[in-house]
């Protein structure tokens, strides 16, 4: 019995992202929906040159390809339950951004903010508006160009459909301090999104998200989330 060999393709990690996010949960869905997050791209030793970063500064967005690491164990799946339609729809993993992919690889667009050299880390590009989790290895990176990549008739199937819905978040003064002044109001954009699955609903739940070197606990009722602890992580 002949057996057929799969075409392997080897690909180094160029880079990593420094962000505030240490797990998974809480972060943004996509890219740009909280535009004010903070991330850091530092590079790998080998590729720490600053010829190879010459002129991006005059770019304003970037594209990241990079990998979701927290998924390469788990393999992958044709069909998809995305959490956005509620857990309960099933579809063609290539219909969505699922990160259950056959090579894991995640797409996303993010605003440079600016391009610093760093002595010991070479150039390091400061970037706002990404969806990744702390030091997410990174494989790519490509400029944004209007023309070519925005396409404003763009439709986006069954997830048009779906109600996009903003949480008012509440967090009490006594818990306000307990914050970093400069990561309040980012905080508050991530909460907004909503970061539990669409399929909890229960009231009485008290969910945990990782942020900043934070451990913040909330519950949601109706389109209110309120945030109810902040313990240091």
């Amino acid at each position: 019995m002949s057996t057929e060999k799969k075409n392997i393709i080897e690909i180094e990690v160029i880079a990593r992202i420094q962000t505030d996010f240490p797990s998974k949960f809480g972060i943004p869905r996509q890219s740009g929906l909280v535009k004010h997050l903070e991330g850091r791209i530092v590079f790998e030793p080998e590729y720490r040159s600053e010829a190879a970063v010459k002129g991006i500064e005059h770019y304003s967005h970037l594209w990241l390809i990079w990998q979701f690491s927290e998924n390469t164990e788990k393999g992958w799946s044709p069909t998809v339950r995305p959490p956005r339609l509620g857990g309960n729809t099933r579809m063609g993993v290539f219909a969505t951004r699922s990160p259950f992919r056959p090579n894991h690889l995640g797409l996303s667009s993010v605003k440079l903010e600016r391009v610093e050299m760093d002595e010991k880390l070479g150039p390091v590009l400061y970037v706002r508006g990404a969806d990744l989790m702390d030091n997410t290895p990174i494989f790519d990176i490509k400029p944004y160009i209007p023309y070519g990549d925005s396409h404003p008739d763009a439709t986006s199937g069954i997830f048009e459909e779906v109600e996009k819905v903003r949480l008012l978040v509440d967090i009490p003064e006594a818990l306000v301090d307990r914050i970093p002044s400069d990561k309040l109001e980012t905080l508050k954009e991530v909460l907004a999104e909503d970061p539990r699955p669409s399929y909890q609903k229960d009231p009485d739940r008290i969910y945990g998200l990782s942020f900043a070197g934070k451990n913040i606990r909330f519950r949601v009722e109706e389109r209110r989330l309120l945030v109810v602890e902040v313990e240091d992580l």
